[in-house]
């Protein structure tokens, strides 16, 4: 069985050991090499040629970002970020995932046996994934999208979407052309604690629609999309004539928390065919039963397709399980759920 390749890059030479032993550890891959910084990485690259990269945020001698860019210009492979849990260190891996990062991770806590299992188990899976990804090179800046046209601000729809890996920038192409009278989205998107709030504040500066993490017993507003806290699980409840977030600590769902599927299976609950259900890129399976539960209770469902699809794992589960009505390629959803929205409209 052929090994897959793995080259990591971390200034930490305490990191750098700990992947190598992850790795070496997994029957169906090998760490082929190791560096301390950017400069030796690209030695280490053109000798070895790896299959995954997995890049330190924040390294001396080359901005991690500046690599990141120029890697993704001149020789564009699978990178996984591997992110300190800081301000500064979810800014740049949000930064990284535009540049064209497939998956990030954040540092483990090296002092704690649970959460470096934990670690190890996550890595080894998203090494995998990232092996079968196709990365494209970094080409030329693509002009601002042309924002869509809406009327259906206050129509008490909602919009229900779940992503996982290479959600973020799904979600950045959907979000940036939604109109600012869009109706309500909420949003699960896997992502650890500490990343979801700069996440959302970068789309809100870049949307017509208001984004933000979602905060507990808020109202959901039209012309807002609420992204679910990470290491929370979210729902909607029906509070009078509007919904209402609420946010629980209750333990992970599919391996996730938050879980599409509790978001999702609460939508189903309480907004029934007063809803669009969407499942976007990632692995796994998350998402698929909810989505079934949406359907069943009379809202349209969509899922992305393949050929636009980062992985094609949750669309793919969604699809098997007859829960997605249509299959969409990524550049049409946005204008796909407005034109679902405005089909048999209640008011309340």
């Amino acid at each position: 069985m052929k090994k897959i390749k793995v080259l990591s890059v971390d200034d930490s030479a305490l990191i750098r050991r700990i992947l190598t032993d992850i790795v070496n550890d997994q029957p169906d891959m090998e760490m082929i090499a190791t560096a301390p910084d950017p400069i030796v990485a690209r030695d280490l690259i053109k000798q070895h040629m790896p299959d995954v990269l997995t890049l330190d945020v924040e390294m001396p001698r080359m901005d991690g970002l500046d690599f990141l860019e120029r890697l993704m210009r001149l020789r564009p492979m699978p990178v996984i970020m591997v992110s300190s849990l800081t301000n500064k260190g979810s800014e740049i891996t949000l930064s990284a995932l535009e540049l064209g990062a497939v998956d990030f991770i954040t540092k483990p806590q090296v002092n704690l046996n649970a959460g470096m299992q934990q670690f190890s188990e996550q890595i080894a899976e998203k090494i995998r994934i990232a092996a079968n990804i196709r990365v494209s090179r970094l080409g030329k800046p693509v002009a601002p999208p042309k924002v869509l046209a809406s009327s259906l601000g206050g129509s008490g729809k909602i919009i229900a979407i779940g992503s996982s890996t290479g959600g973020t920038e799904a979600l950045r192409e959907i979000l940036t052309v939604l109109p600012s009278n869009s109706p309500s989205i909420v949003i699960t998107q896997h992502m650890p604690p500490g990343f979801t709030r700069s996440f959302a504040d970068r789309l809100n500066k870049i949307c017509q629609i208001a984004v933000k993490e979602a905060e507990d017993g808020e109202p959901v507003l039209p012309g807002h999309a609420y992204i679910a806290p990470g290491g929370k699980h979210m729902e909607i409840i029906r509070a009078n004539a509007l919904y209402q977030i609420k946010l629980n600590d209750l333990p992970p769902v599919n391996r996730h928390k938050p879980s599409v599927d509790m978001l999702l299976h609460s939508v189903a609950k309480h907004a029934g065919n007063n809803a669009v259900g969407v499942i976007l890129t990632g692995m796994g399976h998350d998402g698929a039963q909810g989505l079934l539960s949406m359907h069943q209770a009379g809202a349209p469902t969509v899922a992305q397709s393949e050929k636009t699809c980062v992985v094609y794992g949750m669309p793919k589960e969604a699809a098997a399980l007859n829960s997605a009505c249509e299959i969409v390629d990524l550049g049409q959803i946005s204008q796909r759920i407005l034109a679902l929205t405005a089909k048999n409209v209640r008011r309340f």
